[in-house]
């Protein structure tokens, strides 16, 4: 029986480039989406037509009833997740002073809540798989370093990294690994706004990353060979610092 593997917000961008790199690892991989769902099919459609097997599961990991209520449902019907990667996220930029409650509170739920929204009705079930694990939080290079208009998502993001580690301490005697990736500017929505000459400026590498770049990393971070690693935030940024 194929391992399952739930992947948030991996309709496009890195959450496709993961679901993608984990299914051909021979994975099962779940498509969570919000909205979006030609994007979901289409990430569908090329797993299996390299051989995998998916599935989609649509809900907004900001919603935690929501959350609760679909994801035990699909532990009823398929049984535990072996892994899970928290890479749902937004951004709403603008400096501080004119930064409005929904702005901040947006942001929160999504990209710091949905840690406890998506995990909390699966851990249990995996802890009584009794055959370890792989959780993988997505957060940024924004949480390490910070970024102007950026406070929001710098603390949610910080967070993230903060419920991670502390997860892992929880879970190590479980051989359940809990690790967090920050990207930094990659070839996504997210980062269209972002001027070339500025990637130039800020990244030693001077370009933008792309999602098999950082996919690549977690798709190792669910092999055997990085069973001893948990814990940690690894940064997938061209040299930023």
């Amino acid at each position: 029986m194929k391992k399952q593997v739930l992947i948030t917000g991996a309709n496009k961008g890195i959450g496709k480039a993961i679901a993608l790199d984990l299914a051909r690892d021979d994975f099962e991989v779940v498509v969570n989406y919000k909205s979006d769902h030609h994007a979901a099919q289409e990430t569908i459609k090329c797993i299996e037509q390299n051989g995998g097997q998916a599935r989609v599961l649509c809900f907004d990991v900001s919603d935690r009833e929501s959350c609760k209520a679909v994801l035990l449902k699909e532990i009823e019907v398929h049984g535990p997740f072996y892994g899970i990667v928290l890479n749902a996220g937004i951004k709403n930029d603008c400096p501080f002073p004119d930064m409005d409650e929904q702005a901040w509170d947006g942001i929160m739920s999504t990209d710091l809540d949905s840690f406890y929204n998506v995990l909390r009705p699966l851990i249990m079930p995996m802890i009584q798989m009794r055959c370890g694990g792989r959780i993988v939080t997505v957060t940024s290079v924004s949480a390490i370093t910070g970024n102007r208009g950026q406070v929001n998502y710098s603390a949610a993001k910080s967070g993230l990294i903060g419920a991670t580690k502390a997860l892992s301490l929880e879970l190590a005697k479980r051989n359940i690994t809990v690790n967090s990736v920050a990207p930094g500017i990659i070839e996504t929505d997210m980062s269209e706004g972002i001027d070339e000459t500025i990637v130039k400026q800020i990244v030693p590498m001077r370009r933008r990353g792309k999602p098999a770049e950082v996919s690549s990393l977690i798709k190792f971070l669910f092999s055997p060979d990085a069973s001893y690693i948990t814990g940690q935030v690894i940064s997938v940024n061209g040299g930023m610092v």
